[in-house]
């Protein structure tokens, strides 16, 4: 594949597009601008790839929308070096985000075409992170405690075996649904052992969150 001046242009425009939406976040906008989409998705959709729109991948699963991405990682003010735990690797393009702006990034992701096709992405892009095939929902306790910690698909309620694996301080985003077409986007802040604060955002739609601690199935 190949990053040519015009993909590069079709950032910047994109980059502007989400200024105006609201991101302000100098790192995020940068890692926008620098990480070709268009790797990530089919190529069917390529001359698409630069709109802030989600669009189906394969197993069911999309690419978010790059706004959604944008405004997850803005909100848990990822600082270089800090351990973030990414649940629901998807594409790969939320992680390659992440680890641009230098997170020390573990990421899941249960249907192992996706992990495995992610984990080829981010290999030929030079971006490193601990890749794992498995149940999210119970996170991975190796690598624990996380600073942050980021859900990519909806929930019915925040898993604690993930609050769990956050330091005191760190912080969870993820989206919080009662059924699986609709949630409110949630940052939640550990306060002590067993014991978060948290905001309600946004409306958001993201597929579901499938495994022990979310949905049982899609």
């Amino acid at each position: 594949m190949k990053d040519t001046y015009k993909h590069k242009g079709l950032r910047e425009k994109l980059v502007k597009e989400l200024i105006l939406k609201g991101i302000s976040d100098k790192t995020v906008l940068d890692a926008i601008l620098n990480i070709p989409r268009h790797f990530f998705i089919s190529p069917e959709f390529e001359h698409y790839a630069y709109q802030d729109a989600a669009f189906p991948i394969s197993s069911g699963q999309t690419i978010s929308q790059p706004y959604t991405v944008a405004y997850q990682t803005q909100l848990l003010e990822i600082k270089k070096d800090e351990k973030v735990l990414e649940i629901g690797t998807g594409s790969g393009y939320q992680a390659a985000i992440l680890i641009t702006i230098g997170a020390l990034l573990t990421s899941i992701e249960r249907i192992e075409k996706l992990h495995i096709g992610a984990k080829n992405i981010l290999g030929q892009l030079n971006l490193k992170a601990n890749l794992i095939c498995g149940d999210g929902t119970l996170g991975e306790a190796s690598y624990a405690p996380y600073d942050k910690i980021i859900v990519t698909a909806g929930a019915p309620m925040i898993p604690m075996h993930l609050v769990n694996q956050l330091k005191i301080g760190g912080k969870i985003i993820i989206p919080i649904g009662k059924t699986q077409a609709l949630q409110k986007m949630v940052l939640a802040e550990k306060l002590d052992e067993g014991k978060v604060a948290h905001q309600v955002l946004g409306d958001f739609k993201f597929v579901p969150l499938i495994g022990k601690n979310g949905w049982q199935n899609g």
